[in-house]
């Protein structure tokens, strides 16, 4: 049965940091939603609850990146990428000090909490900080991977979490590399890049326009940065047209890395994009505001259409 992506990171924190005294975890008050309090209860002495001082604790965070511990900081993305952006930019970019920037609750996944807690530009912003890796975590078996990783691994990083239960998009077993996306299913007519909760729906529209004679791969680019430059180009050239999928702004995320490999590669596609239109979304149900904002799996069936009519 699928997990929860914040529940699975929680679970991960113990799995990977119990054992390692150089993980500390740092929490902005939000430790039930985030699910660090599991990481409290299994190792307190190694656990800070800062409050809602998000500048603060990043800042505290690189402290104990100098004299070599491995913090993890958490709060919902839309703080991290606020509040906890000048320390990000100063003491993760320009210094390079072995932060971890966990975004929980990103996209619109804090649904009825509205456009303040919603998160459609992080990807777009953390991106462009030199010396950071950015990730966007798209099940459970993804996450636990990303925070191994994330603990083996020595620089700045920004994961992004989000917060609900969606279908598995791996088996257990599978491999990991960073920089690398996984071709999820194989196709011959267009590409379907997606990242977080839009692998699954992009996987379920593929079923849907299979039946149209339309045969889709997906790709799920979990590496945001790194980017799987070399995935991307001969997916395009093999399929002929791309659409990217994101629970993001269609500005400056995926969509833009992709376009980016895309037109230095001279890969000549027409390309697609399902993405948040240059707006705040509303309050709401989650799959309500995934319906109304074109986030769903009706949207990417729809876009694919659309762009696989444009191939030459």
């Amino acid at each position: 049965m699928a997990k929860a992506i914040r529940e699975a990171y929680g679970e991960a924190l113990v799995k990977y940091g119990r054992d390692n005294p150089d993980v500390v975890v740092l929490e902005a008050d939000l430790s039930g939603s985030t699910r660090s309090a599991l990481f409290q209860a299994a190792c307190p002495e190694r656990f800070f609850n800062v409050g809602v001082a998000e500048a603060n604790m990043a800042a505290m965070a690189a402290g104990f990146a100098s004299v070599g511990k491995i913090p993890f900081i958490n709060t919902f993305a839309t703080f991290m990428i606020t509040l906890g952006l000048l320390p990000a930019r100063v003491y993760g970019s320009y210094s390079g000090l072995n932060v971890k920037y966990m975004g929980a609750y990103s996209g619109l996944s804090d649904s009825y909490d509205g456009p303040s807690h919603h998160t459609v530009e992080d990807i777009a912003l953390m991106r462009a900080l030199p010396n950071f890796r950015v990730y966007v975590a798209s099940d459970e078996l993804n996450t636990d991977w990303l925070v191994k990783h994330a603990i083996e691994s020595k620089g700045p990083m920004y994961i992004r979490l989000s917060r609900d239960v969606f279908p598995s998009v791996y088996e257990p077993g599978t491999k990991f590399e960073d920089g690398k996306g996984k071709v999820i299913r194989d196709g011959k007519d267009v590409t379907i890049a997606a990242c977080g909760i839009m692998v699954g729906f992009a996987l379920e529209a593929a079923k849907i326009l299979a039946s149209e004679g339309i045969d889709a791969r997906v790709l799920d680019i979990f590496s945001i940065k790194p980017l799987d430059a070399e995935l991307l180009l001969e997916s395009a050239r093999s399929t002929g047209a791309v659409v990217t999928a994101e629970e993001h702004s269609v500005m400056g995320g995926l969509g833009g890395a992709v376009s980016e490999v895309l037109a230095l590669g001279h890969a000549g596609v027409p390309v697609g994009f399902v993405g948040l239109a240059d707006c705040h979304a509303e309050c709401g149900a989650y799959k309500e505001l995934l319906s109304k904002y074109q986030l769903d799996v009706p949207a990417i069936a729809a876009k694919v259409r659309e762009t696989v009519a444009k191939k030459r």
